[in-house]
């Protein structure tokens, strides 16, 4: 932490009194920087321990800001450390409100928002990507169905040569049958790849802390084009998650295999962390391992 505050301080041309962790991801932490007198500056920074990602994500953050109905942080630098341990910062706008995680103050607000974030999610979902299907860093022209394929094929040959303590027996039990099972898993899928947000949760929405008027989306996710349902796997939790999920679906549908494929996504996202980053959620997995059974031969 003394080491970045004074790397950030050099950077910036003022001394910084401290900094503040204010969330984690499995890519990056970030950071609240405060100046000499201890006032919140108007930057955040986010601290990448993986390389080449903060140039990816300030990428990222143009595409959707280009197509955006709602704010996107915009990216004032990006800083390449190299120091012990290796590592890269970008500093973004500090972005005001709280995250849509909070309670409305009443359920016709909660309807409200919700409305607003279907209406943002659907602008970006009406870019068609032309054929290109991928990562920010290496977009290529390809259909879904073979490019998740491949990737999962990818993480699967890793898991085997990494052998992670993360996982058991039972958990490469019901990989090795997810990805054996994945032609049926995929058989009813016919969706366009669009432009993603890429990490929707609610922890990556900002909304008016009195008002309820959604304001912002941050923390996007590495993938730039794919189908909309690989954009909506993550609000599958119970909840206002849950009730976001189906009031997008009752909007713009997708094929009823998402139902089964949305924990294909989960699974294979968690095995993408472990390997990664080394961050792995079993509760997540094990939960989506289960839902995903009845789908599998």
């Amino acid at each position: 932490m003394e080491q970045l505050r004074s790397e950030l301080s050099l950077v910036l041309g003022e001394p910084l009194s401290r900094l503040e962790c204010i969330s984690e991801q499995p890519y990056a932490s970030l950071y609240s920087l405060y100046d000499g007198k201890g006032t919140a500056m108007p930057v955040v920074a986010k601290y990448f321990n993986v390389k080449g990602v903060a140039a990816q994500e300030a990428y990222k953050l143009s595409m959707l800001a280009r197509e955006s109905l709602v704010r996107l942080p915009s990216v004032y630098g990006l800083v390449v450390s190299q120091r012990s341990p290796q590592h890269e910062v970008l500093l973004i706008e500090r972005m005001g409100g709280v995250s849509v995680e909070a309670p409305t103050r009443t359920r016709d607000r909660w309807l409200q928002l919700q409305e607003q974030i279907v209406e943002a999610l659907l602008a970006w979902h009406r870019l068609d990507s032309h054929g290109l299907v991928g990562r920010a860093d290496s977009t290529q022209e390809n259909n879904w169905t073979a490019w998740y394929t491949q990737r999962i094929e990818v993480l699967w040959s890793t898991l085997k040569f990494m052998r992670p303590a993360g996982l058991t027996d039972d958990d490469l039990h019901m990989l090795r049958r997810s990805r054996e099972n994945l032609s049926d898993l995929m058989a009813d899928f016919d969706d366009p790849c669009v432009l993603v947000h890429g990490n929707i949760t609610l922890r990556s929405m900002l909304k008016e802390a009195r008002g309820d008027q959604l304001l912002s989306m941050i923390n996007p996710g590495m993938i730039l084009w794919a189908p909309r349902e690989y954009e909506l796997f993550r609000l599958s939790d119970e909840g206002q998650s849950q009730a976001l999920l189906f009031h997008y679906l009752k909007q713009a549908p997708v094929a009823e295999g998402f139902i089964a494929r949305r924990w294909l996504y989960t699974m294979w996202d968690q095995v993408d962390n472990l390997i990664h980053t080394g961050q792995f959620e079993p509760t997540r997995f094990h939960q989506a391992a289960q839902s995903l059974m009845p789908w599998l031969r």
